[in-house]
């Protein structure tokens, strides 16, 4: 049977060391705030902010809200970025994405201050990953795989990591974060020649691939430490999932972070962690 590597003990040790920085910036007269645009009513969006609402809360963050109509201008969005970028009280901010298909998302995302990007996604944010620079901050969820492995006490100086998948959120990012921590990694995705024996040859392995059971059995092996990152809903289970069929991996490899309940439950932890580190700065 592999430990499970829950989420809820890393947010809540985070949590913790956050609440004694928040004090000392207070002391300071600041208060650390944060902003979420969000254009439309998307169930995913709306679900991620109540969740980064009540982490700001607990921690002590405040947070205010720009919402436009999903039919909004790309001047009207640009106007909010400007607002957000040019408030001194704001530290942060959080721009859901997708966008609308109506609107240029890249220029949205161009025209954020990257010292208020605590997500990554401005150009900004993205150098300072690749450089390994202190510009804006790497993606919340690519942090949090960092943290959960960290916090679980999983060696990652020297250690062989492949990483499925390669997108700009999460895989790209990771890598190089992993890298920063001196793993020796490996990129793959689900066009990958032979992606099972790519796996098989990890000692930590990180799912990001965005498909459901992407990795099965015969792509672990013994003493594996395994994070899944994806999540999908399973018409056939009838609930939320990951992208490695969990019950055939788990009783093979020596560690794994369930879904639900294991990276995800970290990101909204990380999200106050940067806005912190932004007033900090």
């Amino acid at each position: 049977m592999a430990q499970i590597l829950r989420g809820a003990p890393v947010a809540a040790s985070i949590t913790e060391e956050l609440a004694v920085r928040i004090e000392a910036l207070r002391a300071r007269g600041v208060e650390p705030a944060l902003a979420i645009i969000r254009v439309g009513e998307r169930a995913d969006d709306l679900s991620y902010e109540r969740g980064a609402c009540k982490r700001a809360e607990k921690v002590g963050v405040a947070v205010k809200r720009f919402v436009l109509p999903e039919d909004c201008s790309q001047e009207a969005l640009i106007a909010v970025i400007d607002e957000v970028n040019e408030d001194a009280a704001i530290h942060g901010c959080l721009m859901f994405r997708p966008l609308p298909p109506t609107l240029d998302e890249a220029a949205a995302c161009a025209a954020l201050d990257a010292s208020k990007d605590v997500d990554g996604i401005t150009p900004g944010s993205l150098f300072g990953v690749f450089a390994n620079q202190p510009v804006g901050f790497p993606p919340c969820t690519a942090e949090a795989v960092i943290e959960v492995l960290v916090r679980s006490g999983i060696e990652l100086t020297g250690a062989n990591v492949t990483v499925v998948g390669r997108s700009l959120v999460i895989g790209k990012p990771v890598a190089m974060l992993l890298q920063a921590r001196t793993a020796t990694v490996t990129m793959c995705h689900t066009r990958t020649r032979d992606l099972a024996a790519a796996c098989r040859d990890a000692e930590v392995l990180v799912v990001a691939a965005g498909h459901v059971r992407t990795v099965g059995a015969d792509a672990v092996s013994a003493g594996q430490t395994v994070v899944d990152v994806g999540i999908n809903w399973d018409d056939e289970a009838g609930k939320l999932v990951g992208d490695v069929n969990f019950d055939a991996v788990e009783p093979l490899v020596a560690s794994i972070t369930p879904v639900p309940g294991g990276v995800g439950a970290v990101t909204t932890a990380i999200l106050m962690k940067h806005v912190v580190e932004a007033a900090e700065r």
